[in-house]
């Protein structure tokens, strides 16, 4: 089967959470509220060999295992648009974007095989995927796979050091494993955002006091933005709180 895709710019699916990588998100830590997003998929789920080999996998029960995906993250609450979006609904860092941005429509987190669901714009969106735009993807294959296979790549030289941030954060923390079991009843699994700062000691050259310099300014003015703000209430509160742990180990 063939399909066919060409973005328009309309900036409409640029708003909400953007997983970046572990040195996009110190690179743009002054543009973007920053978290560590973990994401349960349950055996079964056709991700969940993928997630497996680019998370982790986290036993919640005697008998019950869960792959978690851990991403770094842009956490933007989903009615807002990325602050790098311009009036027009154009992006104004372009040249320095992403990869996330850069692969779209396809998802590097996802099988070669398993990317049709992503060519089928949401509501709102003026994707063109009529006959005229370009041939993407055709007989589960991706045409063109340059970005696909570029971010596929830094997902896995990022791998061992997530991997063994999960693990450590797995039996460090009280409650977590329980939090996990709980997001994997859930219809479809289940998220949950942990501080950024639980990841930097495992980065090389990672600075503190230099990202609390680039990262404080921006999760206060989010919190500025979501207070009072009945559904982007769980954001706010993910703000304030790393804007206090970040503050207490700075």
């Amino acid at each position: 089967m063939q399909h066919h895709f060409q973005c328009t710019a309309c900036g409409k699916c640029c708003t909400g959470m953007l997983p970046l990588t572990l040195d996009e998100a110190l690179a743009h830590a002054h543009r973007f509220p920053l978290a560590m997003v973990w994401t349960v998929v349950r055996p079964g789920n056709a991700s969940y060999d993928m997630t497996s080999r680019l998370g982790t996998v986290v036993q919640v029960a005697r008998r019950k295992s869960v792959a978690v995906l851990i991403v770094p993250t842009a956490y933007l609450p989903p009615q807002l648009p990325c602050p790098e979006l311009t009036a027009e609904g154009l992006c104004a860092i372009h040249a320095d974007k992403p990869i996330r941005c850069r692969a779209m429509p396809f998802y590097a987190y996802k099988d070669e095989n398993d990317q049709a669901d992503m060519l089928l714009p949401r509501a709102g969106w003026t994707c063109d995927i009529s006959r005229s735009a370009p041939l993407v993807y055709e007989s589960g294959k991706i045409v063109d796979r340059t970005e696909f296979d570029s971010e596929r790549q830094k997902l896995l030289v990022q791998a061992p050091i997530l991997k063994a941030y999960a693990d450590r954060i797995v039996v460090s923390v009280a409650g977590i494993v329980g939090k996990l079991e709980m997001l994997s009843k859930q219809s479809g699994g289940g998220r949950l955002a942990l501080p950024f700062t639980g990841i930097l000691p495992r980065l090389p050259g990672a600075d503190l006091s230099a990202f609390a310099a680039a990262q404080l300014p921006v999760l206060r003015r989010y919190a500025e933005q979501t207070v009072d703000n009945r559904p982007a209430a769980a954001f706010h509160q993910y703000y304030s709180e790393a804007i206090r742990r970040l503050e207490s180990l700075v």
